[in-house]
């Protein structure tokens, strides 16, 4: 789950790491309001989307007066931004982050993810602060320090001093990186947090440093136990499908392609998309039922699919063990026959009760079409959609 910028600095703020002050506002009287509070004489206004490149898509201004901060708001709200994460489509603005201007000597680079090969979080440090770091590591990966954390010792201050030698600190500031990366591991582990990322990370003029740009991620599987993080969810910012999905607990996930998909399991959905590739179209998303689908999860899997527009034929891909081919087999017909179904669909079945789920769907009446594996499936549903 990602949240907004002012509500990464929030978290942020409150486990003692330094960030500029700034509110969220939603009204251009709020909007003077907060300006006026913040003093000035610089302030900065921010579109809060959940994506990066805001600056270069005309969603971050720098402005030097009260009514300088109202217009930009005016201009901001309600627009549609466009960055290289968007997309051509861009993203509604909704809301606006005003915060107070900071006089700026240097920009920095530190984030903190899980690394999948380790299973620790790991630091990504770098000197080239305000730049994709994308671009740093294709350009010049020698300014990129990565240092991992053992768990079983936990943050220890030797791994600030490091984080702060590799940014070049000295004097006073060394303690205070020592300090704030501290924060920025503690708040890491006790929000389940799986990205963290500062940049820029800032030296001001007045030798101090500050977060100045912040975005997080948290690891879903442990939101149960996050619920301040929850409450911070924008919904809005969500594919409303994807949101329908968790409500029934469906993993799904849209892409662009023509041929929908429903499987069992993450790994065999991996696979089916890739086999349908193979066979010369695309997925048109990833969704996983998960090992104990009932009936009814099925039936909503195939409306979540099927509101899709760009959906030309459906392949059903279910590997029984724990979940049963009877079940997923009266699911897809109750969903046929509910839906009205009007594309090709073709149902693979293999495992528990396999016999007794093809039956069933033979003996429905509804023009189903079997497969006896996954390459004739993929072969069978492509030949359909191609063929419509």
């Amino acid at each position: 789950m990602n949240i907004h910028e002012h509500q990464a600095k929030e978290l942020l703020g409150s486990f003692g790491v330094p960030v500029p002050k700034g509110k969220a506002v939603y009204t251009a009287e709020e909007a003077r309001r907060v300006a006026e509070e913040l003093g000035g004489p610089v302030w900065v206004v921010k579109a809060q989307i959940h994506a990066g490149g805001r600056g270069k898509g005309g969603g971050v201004k720098v402005v030097k007066s009260v009514d300088e901060v109202v217009a930009e708001f005016e201009r901001m709200m309600g627009m549609t931004l466009i960055t290289h994460q968007t997309g051509p489509e861009g993203k509604l603005v909704q809301r606006v982050y005003i915060e107070e201007g900071s006089a700026i000597a240097q920009e920095l680079y530190l984030s903190a993810l899980v690394d999948r090969a380790t299973s620790r979080v790991s630091f990504i440090i770098s000197t080239e602060g305000g730049m994709d770091i994308e671009e740093v590591a294709e350009k010049t990966p020698e300014k990129i320090l990565t240092m991992d954390i053992d768990p079983a010792c936990g943050f220890q201050p030797f791994h600030g001093r490091k984080v702060a030698f590799a940014l070049g600190l000295e004097g006073a500031q060394v303690k205070a990186c020592v300090k704030l990366v501290s924060n920025l591991y503690d708040m890491f582990v006790a929000k389940d947090a799986s990205l963290l990322e500062i940049n820029p990370l800032v030296v001001t003029e007045a030798g101090d440093l500050i977060c100045l740009d912040a975005k997080m991620n948290f690891d879903s599987n442990g939101l149960y136990r996050q619920p301040d993080v929850m409450a911070m969810r924008d919904e809005s910012e969500e594919d409303p499908a994807e949101i329908r999905a968790s409500e029934h607990e469906l993993n799904y996930v849209k892409l662009d392609g023509s041929i929908g998909c429903m499987v069992n399991g993450a790994g065999l959905a991996m696979a089916t998309m890739d086999i349908i590739k193979l066979y010369g179209a695309e997925p048109a998303n990833f969704l996983d039922v998960g090992g104990g689908a009932t009936k009814e999860r099925v039936t909503e899997a195939f409306k979540i699919i099927l509101s899709d527009e760009n959906v030309k034929g459906i392949l059903v891909n279910i590997f029984g063990g724990i979940m049963r081919c009877d079940v997923i087999a009266e699911g897809v017909i109750a969903a046929a026959r509910d839906l009205e179904l009007s594309v090709p669909l073709v149902v693979r079945l293999e495992g528990t009760n396999v016999e007794l789920g093809k039956q069933l769907m033979a003996e429905s009446g509804l023009a189903i079409i079997p497969a006896d594996n996954l390459a004739d499936a993929a072969e069978k549903v492509v030949a359909a959609v191609k063929g419509a």
